[in-house]
């Protein structure tokens, strides 16, 4: 028999479900929102499921050795693609709710204005989150996808367990938003995230110039719920917000996707 505190828990997360899924019965347009927001690249997007990455989910980003900008990087152009697709093409639209740990400042650093409009994403858009705690850092994260406010969540912890992260998938599902954490390759465990993101640094394409053109990461899709696992040395154009193949790196079969998945356009509700 569950104990009372454990139940009445049970009982609020039933009642909540219920009551989003009425919402989304009784509000016009919210049922048929879409659910996906492909890559734009049909060789990462016949990976997930539904051509695209899962909105209403928990999302793992792994940064391989010394990748922590490349993995906020990744995050940055993601959100980039998000804000940027219908209906949310104006810079008054919806914001990301980023959220960094402030005693977790010297491994993760801080937004650096220029840089995010390097890949796309005007700082205006971004309301930023610093707790002082753990336990702050978990309330943040939670309320903020919880009050369907921000077009997605992103953020860093530094340890996920499996209960955590089926409480967060929940939360998000519910929410029908992307949830984005930064997870220390160092401590993962099991976990309920939808995807788990391994990002490792590559060396940036040129112009003719020899200037920067568009950044590259080495990305490794390493779980994907009805999805399949794939590994791709990719680059991102900050003016289409698109993604592109530089060179595949794993198998043949996961580098090939019809090109109707690649074209789809989608976006987070």
């Amino acid at each position: 028999m569950p104990q009372p505190a454990a139940a009445a828990a049970l009982a609020i997360a039933r009642n909540r479900a219920a009551v989003m899924e009425e919402l989304r019965r009784l509000l016009p347009g919210i049922s048929d929102s879409h659910k996906t927001l492909p890559f734009g690249l049909a060789a990462l997007d016949s990976c997930l499921q539904e051509g695209g990455l899962p909105c209403g989910a928990l999302h793992e980003i792994v940064p391989a050795p010394y990748a922590m900008a490349a993995a906020w990087g990744f995050i940055a152009a993601i959100s980039a693609r998000l804000v940027h697709s219908p209906p949310n093409p104006s810079p008054q639209g919806r914001r990301i709710f980023l959220i960094l740990p402030s005693y977790e400042r010297g491994s993760h650093g801080q937004p650096y204005g220029h840089g995010l409009h390097a890949l796309g994403l005007e700082p205006e858009r971004i309301v930023l989150v610093e707790p002082t705690c753990r336990r702050d850092t978990l309330w943040a994260i939670e309320e903020a996808v919880r009050s369907g406010v921000p077009a997605a969540i992103a953020g860093i912890i530094d340890k996920l367990d499996l209960k955590l992260s089926q409480r967060l998938q929940l939360a998000a599902t519910e929410a029908g938003l992307p949830l984005l954490l930064i997870r220390p390759a160092y401590n993962l465990e099991s976990s309920a995230a939808a995807t788990r993101w391994r990002v490792g640094t590559a060396a940036a394409a040129r112009d003719r110039f020899g200037l920067f053109a568009r950044p590259r990461w080495h990305l490794r899709l390493e779980r994907a719920r009805n999805g399949r696992p794939g590994e791709w040395l990719v680059e991102y154009d900050h003016v289409t917000h698109r993604f592109s193949l530089a060179a595949a790196l794993a198998d043949p079969a996961h580098a090939r996707g019809t090109g109707e998945k690649a074209d789809r356009a989608s976006h987070c509700a």
